[in-house]
């Protein structure tokens, strides 16, 4: 069996055994994204990826999964046929922030000049995220994002799944 990334408008996604929902928003440009690779490794892990392309359809998971760590790129457009991203991914942090129960968060930052960059990471980490990190390329990229995820899980779930009996 094929295991094929959860899309939000996918009717038949796979599901795992749905002890950690997972939402990967991602502003597409890659040949070959990080974003396609990341739900093979976590999904035999009980971990369901909900990828967003925009935030339009990031807000529509959000709207209709309870989501335990989000991944949110700046760069995130507003909907599949924007070309401008400039608020998107900071309207997706503000909507996670104002949920009932708040999950972690890791930012992805946007490719910007040192000062831009480091404006956006201080107020990623004001809004609450749990890391700001690069957008992946290589697979030591991927490695170091999955490396966040398990801290985030460590620190705010004491390594163990979401609403598990103590």
């Amino acid at each position: 069996m094929v295991l094929q990334p959860t899309h939000p408008d996918d009717d038949q996604a796979l599901t795992p055994t749905g002890r950690l929902n997972l939402l990967l928003s991602y502003a597409g440009w890659q040949d070959t994204p990080w974003v396609d690779r990341l739900p093979m490794i976590l999904y035999p892990m009980g971990i369901k990826s909900h990828i967003a392309s925009s935030a339009n359809a990031a807000q529509r998971v959000i709207e209709s999964n309870p989501i335990h760590i989000a991944v949110v790129d700046l760069a995130l457009p507003l909907d599949d046929c924007s070309i401008e991203p400039e608020e998107a991914g900071t309207r997706i942090l503000n909507l996670l922030a104002r949920l009932a129960s708040p999950p972690p968060t890791i930012v992805i930052k946007r490719k910007k000049t040192a000062r831009d960059d480091a404006r956006e990471m201080n107020a990623a980490l004001r809004s609450g995220a749990f890391a700001v990190v690069d957008r992946p390329h290589a697979q030591r990229e991927i490695e170091s994002l999955l490396e966040v995820l398990r801290r985030c899980m460590s620190r705010h779930y004491q390594n163990r799944w979401p609403g598990a009996n103590p």
